[in-house]
């Protein structure tokens, strides 16, 4: 790697200029200093991007200025240039924040090995930290869409155990973000510097599943061709998501049971026990405790993961968070795929808002993305959202979807049918209007007293559909 921004600090004028030359020689741009005052100065005067001292400088040693251009600029590296006899001091600037020493005289080709390296260094440590705000920008509550009464109260209660270390135990139907609410979890934790492990337990065989969670000892099965960290190790100081725990095979259950019970576990073909410490979040769209009945879950583990539970409401039950989320995957997508699309029509809003979203938030977010895709407008009509082609797939399962939340003939009571109706309506005209009562009372052709009735019957919040400015179109 060549190029990037070069402090070299040194009272020893030839030595300095001799330096400067070969830097220069291969790409850099160097800036010299013979005292440390200068150094400082030129370190606030332009952007650097490592500093190369001598140990020992006639004002000061290159400890001391080392330690103060990092309270300046933390992160930034620095080589220090000492003599043989001096190397113990050399090895506690290290000790002390440098990233290596070079011995006087020095080989140019260490020297710019060792700068390329110390640049190399920076870059992927920026690289990091990017990622890792990018990861907390993304799953910072703020970002998470809560809307609706049902998913405040999911963030309220996330809020108050992120700092914890007890088990969490997410159910949700597929699509509802499940692992969404576990990174934001982790982020919101005193262990977020450390690694997020994640796990479908259901996409691996059981004979693989073991070794997966706790490693692997050379030889311990066959193919076993080398040792294996298992991803209990990989999470250590950190967090372990468990996704479709309710398909873990019983035996892998008992391996994972003596874990959460004693911290620590065995490799498969080792007899040395390692010790972890690993918060464990599980995630399931099943019912464990019907699974427990059954047989095919563990009550033991079942009481161990259940310590704090959180259920994410199915899609169906938070319309209100509908046009917030399609916002969302409107300007998402509009990125990705470099277009221009300000906004939904209102005809399109409504087949979203009166669909009843089996694959939940995921299915949204797919439904847009094809939307964005097809269209060669700036606003999605109709036409592409919630295709033709769904229809008689919807008309095939709404049955059985209302079966499983009515009852045992598959039908709900007229009066429930029609309070359901009557809420998503209510939603809907809100929705579409932000909030403005006036609008929404004239679209259901109420009058404004008996639209608050409603409202106040179904325990609509006006404010809730104020919060942002909406991109949808009028």
């Amino acid at each position: 790697m060549a190029g990037g921004r070069i402090l070299v600090v040194d009272d020893d004028a030839n030595l300095v200029e001799l330096v400067k030359m070969r830097l220069e020689a291969s790409g850099f741009d160097v800036t010299t200093a013979m005292t440390s005052q200068e150094a400082l100065d030129a370190v606030r005067a332009k952007p650097l991007d490592l500093c190369l001292f001598d140990l020992m400088l006639a004002n000061g040693n290159g400890i001391s200025l080392m330690e103060e251009v990092h309270s300046v600029i933390p992160d930034m590296p620095t080589i220090i240039l000492t003599a043989h006899g001096s190397i113990e001091s050399a090895v506690e600037a290290m000790r002390r924040g440098a990233y290596s020493y070079v011995t006087k005289p020095f080989d140019p080709r260490d020297l710019l090995l060792q700068i390329d390296r110390a640049l190399e260094h920076r870059r992927l440590n920026t690289e990091i930290r990017r990622l890792k705000e990018l990861l907390e920008e993304k799953y910072n509550f703020d970002n998470i869409i809560a809307r609706s009464s049902k998913m405040r109260a999911v963030l309220d209660v996330v809020t108050r155990i992120a700092k914890l270390d007890s088990t969490v135990h997410i159910h949700g139907e597929s699509g509802t973000g499940k692992e969404l609410i576990a990174k934001a979890i982790h982020l919101a934790s005193g262990r977020k510097d450390k690694p997020f492990v994640a796990l479908n337990c259901a996409a691996l065989p059981e004979t693989l599943l073991e070794s997966e969670l706790f490693g692997h000892e050379k030889g311990a099965f066959t193919g076993a061709l080398k040792s294996t960290k298992g991803l209990f190790t990989q999470a250590d100081g950190g967090t372990l998501f468990l996704d479709e725990i309710g398909d873990m095979p019983l035996s892998t259950q008992s391996k994972l049971l003596r874990v959460l019970q004693e911290r620590q576990f065995y490799p498969v073909g080792s007899e040395v026990a390692v010790e972890v410490d690993v918060r464990v979040i599980v995630a399931t769209n099943k019912d464990l405790e019907e699974q427990v009945r059954k047989g095919l879950f563990r009550d033991d583990l079942f009481y161990r993961i259940h310590v704090i539970p959180i259920h994410l409401p199915p899609l169906r039950e938070r319309k209100e968070d509908i046009v917030p989320l399609v916002e969302s995957f409107l300007k998402k997508f509009s990125q990705q795929m470099k277009k221009d699309v300000k906004g939904i029509a209102p005809e399109a809003l409504r087949k979203l808002m009166l669909h009843d979203w089996p694959g939940n938030v995921r299915e949204l977010e797919n439904t847009i993305e094809y939307a964005v895709a097809m269209t060669q407008k700036d606003l999605i009509t109709e036409d592409y959202v919630l295709q033709a082609r769904n229809a008689p797939v919807e008309a095939a399962e709404k049955p059985d979807r209302e079966a499983a939340r009515g009852g045992a003939d598959g039908l709900r009571p007229l009066k429930d049918a029609r309070d359901a109706f009557e809420r998503d309506y209510l939603v809907q005209v809100l929705s579409m209007t932000e909030g403005n009562v006036s609008q929404a009372a004239r679209l259901a052709g109420k009058y404004r007293a008996d639209f608050y009735d409603l409202l106040k019957k179904h325990d609509l919040k006006v404010e809730a559909f104020k919060r942002g400015k909406s991109t949808l179109a009028n």
